[in-house]
């Protein structure tokens, strides 16, 4: 018996997800149970089946490296902050050189 991970997908609409594990003892009948197991409501339009010891999986100290890089990382504040005080700055200058019309 191996083990496959199961991967659903709506068509277009989304990435794939892992939705759980099977256990069967070939390939094709991976598929059948995975479909039976998980997109029997039509929860997904694309199926993936990976043998798990197919999966390539990385030690925690290869990834930890980009875990101090909080500059990838931002929620757009930062962005946000900027454009605005940069229209408010434009906001000001054409007020002054409305006034400075005027008198």
């Amino acid at each position: 018996m191996n083990v496959y991970e199961v991967f659903l997908k709506k068509d277009g609409r989304e990435e794939f997800r892992h939705v759980g594990a099977i256990e069967a003892a070939t390939e094709d009948l991976a598929l059948v149970l995975a479909r039976e197991s998980y997109a029997r409501r039509a929860e997904g339009d694309l199926l993936w089946v990976v043998r798990r010891n197919h999966v390539i999986s990385a030690e925690e100290d290869f990834v930890a490296p980009n875990a101090d890089k909080p500059h990838r990382h931002h929620d757009g504040a930062a962005v946000a902050s900027r454009r605005k005080a940069a229209r408010e700055s434009s906001s000001h200058k054409v007020a002054e050189s409305a006034d400075e019309v005027t008198h």
